[in-house]
């Protein structure tokens, strides 16, 4: 690897904070959570710290019981916005499904984010896996495991099209002869597929970027072999650090064999302290605020198990193969690993989970954090990370002043930004479009 790598950095939007019971604890404010100036001081604070880009998660339905407890209640693309006029540099990604959209509304709004944000969009692209969801799109159940990356592959496609149906260039606003926009370079799709059926062009000319940066978090094969194929950044969960060398090793394998490069940023948890004793005190006190009975409900969901009359303080019971599980495989297969392997009781496992839904917790001093950062960045498990602080703003205030500066010190990580747009952040090409180069 080369000596000179920086690390990139993600701050992971969620309400006010990751850990499941934050919204209890008395450091923040669940009111927050519908307040849009919350987010604006957050992405700002990132920035100011050269964060590379922030992200929003979404799901299109809302859990019987209440889920993890109260994240965002807005809308990706439209608070992304608000943050992009409350902010110059720092990337904004957000999540959108293939499963529940069509491609020309997608590409449309991605473009409008890329434009008004002066480069600096970013599409989190997921399948979708849960029932509920498409429940609220008038099926009874969600499509199959393949046939939602199946849908992912032709989207792509169609998204990646309609992008580059506007060449660079093609807006000529001439208007002495008249000539808005130059005819040969502004180009129909006609996009027929097994899903969707697309003219084109797109009615918004060419972004900054010319793509927005494409982002993926699936950890399935499946998920792996489109990660490979379209992501340009991946963000991920591993628990070990061998674990992330494998995942970083294949996926990066896989990407090269279409002739590419990835980012991958593992998502971590930074629960800190001035001494490891208040860091420890911190993470209890969270824990303790966990309600049981929901975070089993929401096991259940994801295992495909129904653990609700099962001790809190036995081991999981036997459970299905990962071939029975159509929703997210790979979080299935981390959390069963996790169980087995530290051989957890289902309260310790909710109590694992509860602080970073899988993602690895590191709870310590901030020399202890960036011990651990700096071990994954330099052994070949990361590029970056996904940082997913427990409480908000004070988890981020926390890292930002107490992690970064040894970061810093050490070389990991810049200063300041060296380009404009995310791309550039990310060190990552601006595409050409497929137009021009026939």
């Amino acid at each position: 690897m080369p000596e000179n790598r920086q690390l990139h950095f993600n701050l992971f939007l969620m309400g006010v904070g990751h850990h499941e019971a934050a919204w209890r604890h008395p450091r923040t404010d669940p009111a927050q959570a519908a307040d849009i100036t919350h987010f604006q001081r957050l992405a700002q604070a990132a920035e100011a710290a050269s964060f590379d880009s922030v992200f929003l998660a979404d799901g299109v339905e809302a859990r019987s019981d209440g889920g993890w407890g109260p994240i965002s209640h807005f809308e990706p693309l439209t608070l992304l916005t608000a943050l992009a006029v409350a902010t110059e540099r720092i990337g904004l990604i957000g999540t959108v499904s293939t499963g529940f959209t069509e491609p020309y509304n997608l590409a449309r709004q991605f473009a409008s984010l890329d434009h008004i944000s002066g480069g600096r969009a970013g599409w989190n692209i997921v399948t979708s896996a849960g029932d509920r969801a498409a429940q609220n799109f008038g099926r009874d159940a969600n499509q199959a495991h393949a046939v939602r990356y199946q849908r992912a592959e032709e989207y792509l496609r169609v998204a990646t099209a309609l992008w580059d149906s506007w060449e660079d260039g093609a807006l000529l606003l001439d208007r002495t002869d008249g000539a808005f926009a130059d005819p040969d370079r502004v180009h129909e799709i006609h996009h027929t597929g097994e899903h969707f059926r697309v003219r084109g062009p797109l009615n918004i000319p060419r972004s900054p970027q010319g793509h927005p940066l494409l982002v993926q978090a699936g950890s399935s094969t499946s998920g792996k072999a489109f990660a490979a194929r379209w992501a340009e950044a991946v963000f991920t969960a591993q628990q070990t650090l061998a674990e992330g060398q494998a995942f970083y090793a294949d996926l990066k394998r896989q990407a090269a064999g279409h002739g590419r490069d990835v980012r991958i940023l593992p998502g971590v948890v930074p629960v800190l302290g001035s001494t490891e004793s208040e860091a420890r005190t911190l993470d209890r006190e969270l824990d303790e605020l966990i309600n049981p009975s929901r975070a089993v409900s929401v096991l259940s969901g994801v295992l495909g198990i129904d653990l609700t009359d099962h001790p809190l303080d036995r081991p999981l019971p036997p459970l299905p193969p990962v071939t029975a599980i159509n929703g997210a495989k790979s979080r299935f297969e981390l959390i069963r690993d996790l169980a087995e392997r530290d051989r957890l009781t289902l309260r310790q496992l909710v109590g694992r989970l509860g602080g970073g839904r899988g993602h690895q917790v590191v709870v310590g001093t901030p020399e202890q954090v960036a011990d651990h950062i700096e071990t994954w960045f330099t052994h070949g498990a990361a590029d970056g990370f996904n940082i997913m602080p427990p409480i908000l703003p004070d988890g981020l205030t926390d890292f930002v002043d107490h992690v970064l500066p040894i970061l810093r010190r050490r070389g990991l990580f810049r200063t300041d930004y060296a380009g404009r747009t995310l791309r550039e952040h990310y060190g990552l090409p601006r595409p050409a479009s497929q137009f021009a180069a026939a």
